[in-house]
């Protein structure tokens, strides 16, 4: 058993997901009600939206179109009924994006996450994460005090301040990204300050590898790690278990097909779509261009959620090819219409000074008339001539990589 931060945690799957999708319906006829989703479901019987493959039908929104579509109808895109004015605060990111923050606690679902990173009642949080502008800072703020937390609002840099709230306040726990805190050890070890005070870590916003992890541990700080974004929050978190992420309440993910909405099997690497079921900011299906993989079983410490593997590259692999973009969707669209065959990948590279691409196609009778039906296909499809290459099933990498661009330029 676990100590779970509720019962929610732990309940039998098929409860979560009976219970998930009886709700699903009210909170699709909540987002229909913002002009960007009513177009988007337009001639969808949003009643009958009630199961894993029923809302695998529905159309994805990838994170990539949101800049565009906030340009053209600011500030959320269409995808908000609420006024600006309605919300708690008021964000944007790098894009720019544009995020609301809902009023109430803990609005980005942290406390869990934190919860299972060991932060309790009473600690005192350093919080180094910006709260300028940017969501990040207050998604951990508010997790933190949902929890009971005092917290240290001290975002990024200036190390020789961070230093004096540290020996002034001596936080117990620490949220940043997992570079900045490494920054502060060694910046400390070299100052003569002591930081000894830090026991626990919630990390996220950069790849933070086991070394790290360990490194951390050998200084006395019990580090985990979370996925969060400034769009949705925290979608999946790090438990003792130390064996991938558990996801988060209240959201649905679904690892699909890069540049698809087609889910994947369970265990194929895919890009991360979310499904929020928040009444106040719905996101249905934001696919958000990462790459991940879902974990067979449960995890050992007696949480019941679905678990992934956590940050494994970007879906988004779009290059350019003799001046013209090529796209996963693209790659996707031609193994529709060729069904039968396995994996596909379109390798880039460089030929006598030239761009040359490569379909490299997993398929269990390869033949040359099929080849030159693909070949066909693939000129359609991207306007650019390429080769094709069979590869036995089961061949071609299991990273979710669907264009791989190895051109030198030596």
């Amino acid at each position: 058993m676990t100590d779970a931060f509720d019962a929610l945690e732990v309940r039998d799957p098929a409860q979560r997901e009976a219970d998930i999708f009886a709700r699903l319906p009210e909170i699709l006829k909540g987002a229909a009600a913002a002009p960007a989703y009513a177009e988007r479901f337009k001639g969808i019987d949003l009643e009958r939206v009630v199961s894993r493959e029923a809302l695998a039908a529905l159309p994805v929104l990838r994170k990539s179109e949101l800049p565009a579509l906030q340009k053209a109808a600011a500030p959320f895109g269409g995808l908000v009924s609420h006024s600006p004015g309605s919300y708690g605060r008021l964000f944007t990111s790098p894009g720019p994006i544009f995020e609301p923050e809902a009023r109430g606690t803990d609005p980005w679902r942290a406390a869990r996450g934190l919860f299972a990173a060991g932060f309790r009642k009473g600690d005192v949080v350093l919080n180094t994460f910006s709260y300028h502008l940017t969501p990040g800072g207050f998604i951990m703020d508010s997790g933190a005090r949902a929890l009971g937390c005092a917290v240290i609002p001290a975002g990024p840099g200036n190390t020789e301040q961070q230093f004096e709230l540290i020996e002034a306040y001596r936080p117990a726990a620490y949220c940043g990204t997992p570079d900045f805190l490494k920054i502060l050890l060694d910046g400390a070890a070299a100052a003569g300050r002591d930081v000894s005070s830090i026991k626990r870590a919630l990390v996220s916003g950069a790849a933070f590898p086991k070394s790290l992890q360990d490194e951390f541990a050998d200084r006395g700080i019990d580090a985990y790690q979370a996925y969060a974004t400034a769009d949705l929050g925290f979608i999946a978190y790090e438990t003792a278990a130390r064996n991938g992420l558990v996801v988060n309440e209240d959201i649905i993910v679904e690892i699909v097909r890069p540049g698809t909405g087609d889910p994947v099997p369970e265990g194929e690497v895919g890009e991360i779509v979310v499904t929020t079921l928040d009444p106040f900011h719905p996101w249905i299906r934001l696919a958000l261009g990462d790459l991940t993989a879902a974990m067979p079983g449960l995890s050992v410490r007696g949480r019941t959620n679905m678990r992934i593997k956590g940050w494994m590259g970007r879906a988004d692999q779009s290059t350019k090819v003799k001046g013209m973009f090529v796209r996963p969707e693209q790659v996707a669209e031609i193994s529709r219409r060729h069904p039968g065959l396995g994996r596909l990948r379109l390798v880039v590279t460089r030929a006598g000074e030239v761009d040359d691409m490569m379909l490299k196609v997993e398929a269990e009778k390869p033949d040359d008339v099929l080849a030159v039906e693909i070949a066909r296909t693939l000129q359609g499809v991207m306007k650019l001539k390429g080769s094709v290459s069979f590869t036995a099933p089961g061949s071609l990498p299991n990273d979710g990589k669907v264009i791989s661009d190895e051109r030198t330029y030596d």
